[in-house]
């Protein structure tokens, strides 16, 4: 069996590409969620660090919270890389659809380190894939909009049926990319068939800054799932 990790932002598109790589028999040995210098939010999506790591306790996987700065995130990445190819691990799982620039430079950096990119979601329909996410049983919140794009009302939101069909509408008269990736949401995955424990959501607020909306979220909880 493969052993894998799997580049980690908290959100669905990440989680379905875990998905998928279990499914694909990869035995996940962890996550890496590369976090700002002072190690309070994660670099991607600027989720605040410490709901990754109660994701990562949620699913039961091991998580590397690796600071960095901008003129040093190739180097702390490839860090990571190279401790765990050390651990035999030789792939490396990401969440792109269809960023080219960014699947150069994760197959440079993997092939540099000496593991393989594996990038399951890559190509594939946008619509397809969000109607993948639901169908496959997982919950995420919508946490973060660019609000001259999707307005307050999309924050807090769950991404469902209702959502992908409200949003694919959308898609028809407004310049957005069904998955979110050209930045216009980001969401954080609560619950799902990768999950032994749910999280819940407990208590948040909306918040406008900088034309964003953004959930904040004070108090998030892990419970155990439904029967």
């Amino acid at each position: 069996m493969k052993k894998a990790f799997v580049s980690w932002s908290g959100g669905k598109d990440c989680c379905l590409a875990c998905y998928r790589a279990v499914q694909a028999g990869y035995q996940v040995r962890c996550l890496v969620n590369m976090v700002t210098e002072d190690g309070q939010l994660s670099w991607s999506h600027h989720l605040p660090a410490r709901w990754v790591r109660m994701q990562a306790e949620g699913l039961g996987i091991p998580v590397i919270q690796q600071p960095t700065s901008t003129e040093n995130y190739k180097i702390n990445f490839k860090k990571v890389l190279s401790s765990l190819r050390e651990e035999g691990v030789t792939i490396g799982v990401f969440g792109d659809i269809d960023f080219e620039d960014h699947r150069i430079w994760v197959e440079r950096v993997c092939r540099e380190s000496g593991l393989q990119a594996h990038l399951p979601l890559w190509g594939e329909k946008q619509e397809k894939l969000l109607h993948e996410f639901v169908d496959s049983g997982f919950i995420a919140a919508v946490v973060l909009t660019r609000a001259d794009i999707l307005g307050e009302e999309w924050v807090g939101r769950r991404v469902d049926a209702n959502f992908v069909q409200d949003l694919l509408e959308l898609c028809k008269t407004v310049s957005l990319t069904p998955c979110g990736e050209a930045g216009e949401y980001h969401t954080l995955v609560v619950d799902g068939p990768l999950f032994k424990q749910r999280l819940e959501i407990v208590q948040a607020k909306k918040l406008l800054e900088q034309n964003y909306w953004s959930l904040e979220i004070s108090r998030l909880e892990l419970r155990p799932k439904s029967p």
